[in-house]
């Protein structure tokens, strides 16, 4: 048999035992799932829109599932679901892959089934945004071409274990997945349990730090560090505070800004209230943010 053969029988293999582990997210196959344990799908969070959603199997039977937990900023979801005979996809030992790893991405398909790619790993230790923003780091990045509506799908190992969960497209045929290690594990077994993470936020959107330094210098006003404040949420810990658009926001609780990573940092160590040094103009000033909000 030819190596060809033998990559066809693989996948081909996959397709039809982890097939109907795969199932679709939404109307209309907004994104991929995978069934983890009997009872629960795992999902990307930026794929669900309220409380419930629509999961479509292999087989083409559907029903409504309860999310029982969300971690927005992680793009995680686990979904409580009737899975019937639909048997948990076996995961990897956890000792992550190397470059020029062989990988499978499965995803549910819009007609319905499951489908199958083929790739290689290109990278790994890579870092992208998630819905709310903040940076995630350690995913895998692959070729295995996902098509509108893989993210939550499978990324396999050619035994048909985990690898990994699809979540982001960079373009140029290249691909990222939140990679399925212990600290994954740990994470969606919390979700499952209803423990959705809770992250202090401002409430604010943000311009780079080189936008604000260009918008600075555009009106003459000197340069400075920090990230400028486009809008405030109603309500949010940021307007109870004072703070407004085309505030620069250069300290928060005794950490420097310089950018919005610092921005997440300095949130996740502290405690409210706590102080926040804006600069308005050509004024520096301080202002007590009370208790923050989640996302």
């Amino acid at each position: 048999m030819s190596l060809i053969e033998e990559l066809q029988t693989t996948v081909s293999g996959i397709g039809a035992s982890v097939g109907p582990s795969i199932v679709g997210i939404g109307r209309g196959t907004r994104g991929s799932g995978i069934v983890i344990a009997s009872g629960r799908v795992l999902t990307n969070a930026h794929n669900l829109r309220g409380d419930e959603v629509t999961v479509t199997f292999a087989d083409g039977r559907s029903g409504r599932g309860k999310v029982a937990g969300f971690d927005r900023d992680g793009d995680l979801a686990v979904i409580d679901i009737d899975t019937a005979d639909a048997t948990p996809v076996e995961w990897a030992d956890g000792n992550g892959v190397a470059v020029g790893t062989a990988v499978l991405g499965a995803s549910a398909s819009h007609g319905g089934g499951t489908r199958v790619t083929f790739g290689l790993v290109s990278a790994v230790a890579q870092a992208f945004r998630g819905p709310g923003g903040r940076r995630i780091d350690g995913s895998v990045e692959h070729t295995a071409p996902l098509a509108p509506g893989s993210s939550g799908g499978a990324l396999l190992d050619l035994t048909g274990r985990l690898l990994g969960i699809n979540t982001n497209r960079i373009g140029e045929g290249f691909y990222l997945a939140l990679p399925a290690d212990a600290a994954l594990r740990s994470r969606i077994d919390a979700l499952a349990r209803g423990e959705s993470p809770v992250r202090p936020r401002l409430g604010v959107s943000v311009a780079p730090a080189h936008v604000a330094r260009r918008l600075r210098r555009s009106v003459g006003l000197p340069p400075r560090d920090g990230i400028l404040v486009r809008d405030v949420e109603d309500g949010s810990p940021a307007a109870e505070a004072g703070i407004e658009a085309g505030d620069l926001i250069v300290e928060v609780g005794g950490r420097p800004i310089s950018d919005v990573d610092d921005l997440y940092t300095a949130l996740g160590s502290v405690k409210p209230p706590y102080e926040v040094m804006l600069v308005r103009g050509t004024d520096e000033r301080s202002v007590q943010v009370g208790e923050a909000t989640t996302d």
